[in-house]
């Protein structure tokens, strides 16, 4: 893949999507043997086909690491396969606590900070988001979404909190919209997560806006692609969020995060920017050409050690196995989390579900036959996301099963991973079925 396309392609979330799947196999989960350990460690005896792919990309130094994780309920560990390290040629090993650049996977915490603030009457689900951010009233919609910006017409109906959580506002995205929008959101600054400090000629230098309240009132300035309402399209609304947080709350972005979820949570290594002291545990990202990693964005001069000026909610975050597995476990406890209250189990109940609306018509796009909640794909019991150098993350309440899946390559399509994953999970399965009937 050439350099130039590098940039776009992380943003390929059709993979995220077939990702959803994570928990195939159903009910068989239940009875894995690692469920009932009582003490965090590798399982990979239990998980061959699944240890066996982490030892193929491994061993072949396609990739630096391929961590994956497995919790059960409230136990207060998760399980391990695979491994690596924070770099290829290196020799410090990946573990719970190595350091992950999540991307999209920010936006199911920022859905579920969104949500405690409805909980509690700040927002409300289905209130306009001018309400909030004035700004954003008599919005206007291209006719055609890669057409000119002076060919609109007036937004039917309002954008409202429910669209924002689940890509149903119309609002375009530096990495989906295509000709003009797509132009006037990087003139504009208005771009997602770093992706790199290293000097690549092919991709532009961009500016970003100064300030996630500077975000919002440009963003408020630019034409939605579609009516609100109307159709799913991926976008910039997880990271407009983050300034709908601040004005209700009355507090800055971040800080409402680590006061609302991360102390309560106990997630110590989740930041939009990597304090000095903690970089020795940054894996570096590489980006994949012609099938060969090079450094993208190595630790030691990484992207993320620098202060943002947009606390990017949609994919600002670094975050550590260790803490994202305690986010879903609160998840799995129902807001609860070591006897802490974080948010109602209500309003985790809502946020995991299909909140689209009815309006929104899904044939053609990436979630056709599937459901959104507050930032993060919902089917049946299942929730969750992926993040574009390759991590996932997600839970399946039915189950009382967390899982999540590490590594850092971009783009996330570059290798067959996630599908070679659930391919992995099933043989595994099918073992333990005829090892349990066996021995029975």
């Amino acid at each position: 893949m050439p350099l130039h396309d590098l940039a776009a392609a992380r943003l390929s979330r059709r993979s995220l999507i077939r990702s959803g799947a994570l928990f195939a196999g159903g009910a068989a989960l239940g009875g894995l043997p690692f469920g009932r350990m009582a003490f965090a460690h590798d399982v990979s005896e239990d998980w061959a086909n699944i240890a066996a792919l982490s030892d193929k990309y491994l061993s072949s130094r396609k990739l630096a690491n391929l961590f994956l994780t497995f919790g059960w309920g409230q136990e207060d560990h998760a399980h391990t396969v695979g491994g690596g390290t924070l770099a290829l040629g290196k020799p410090a090993e990946v573990d719970m606590n190595s350091l992950y650049r999540i991307y999209s996977m920010s936006k199911p915490i920022t859905g579920m900070a969104t949500m405690i603030l409805i909980d509690e009457g700040k927002l409300g689900l289905d209130q306009p988001v001018a309400e909030i951010l004035p700004s954003f009233r008599n919005m206007r919609v291209l006719v055609n979404p890669e057409g000119p910006l002076d060919e609109t017409v007036p937004a039917d109906r309002p954008i409202t909190i429910r669209q924002l959580l689940t890509h149903t506002s119309g609002l375009g995205y530096q990495i989906i919209s295509k000709g003009p929008l797509q132009k006037a959101y990087v003139d504009a600054g208005l771009v997602g997560a770093p992706l790199t400090k290293l000097p690549l000629p092919t991709i532009p230098k961009v500016t970003p806006a100064p300030s996630l309240a500077d975000f919002a009132e440009r963003l408020a300035e630019l034409p939605l692609m579609y009516q609100p309402a109307t159709k799913w399209s991926y976008s910039c609304s997880l990271d407009l969020l983050g300034r709908v947080i601040e004005v209700a709350s009355g507090m800055e972005f971040e800080a409402f995060l680590k006061a609302r979820i991360f102390d309560p949570c106990g997630m110590t290594s989740t930041w939009f920017q990597v304090p000095a002291s903690e970089a020795a545990r940054l894996t570096d990202n590489y980006g994949i050409v012609g099938g060969t990693p090079f450094p993208l964005d190595p630790a030691a001069s990484s992207a993320f050690l620098d202060a943002p000026t947009v606390k990017n909610g949609g994919g600002g975050l670094v975050s550590s196995p260790k803490d994202y597995d305690r986010f879903l476990r609160m998840l799995l406890g129902y807001g609860t989390l070591d006897g802490k209250f974080v948010m109602s189990e209500e309003a985790v109940r809502v946020g995991t579900s299909n909140l689209i609306p009815a309006t929104v018509d899904l044939k053609g796009t990436w979630i056709e036959g599937e459901g959104h909640g507050a930032g993060g794909r919902s089917k049946g019991a299942q929730f969750g996301w992926g993040g574009a150098a390759g991590t996932l993350g997600a839970v399946d309440f039915d189950l009382k099963l967390r899982a999540g899946l590490w590594t850092q390559y971009m783009p996330a399509e570059a290798y067959p991973i996630r599908d070679e994953y659930l391919a992995a999970m099933e043989k595994d399965l099918e073992a333990m079925r005829a090892k349990k009937k066996a021995a029975a």
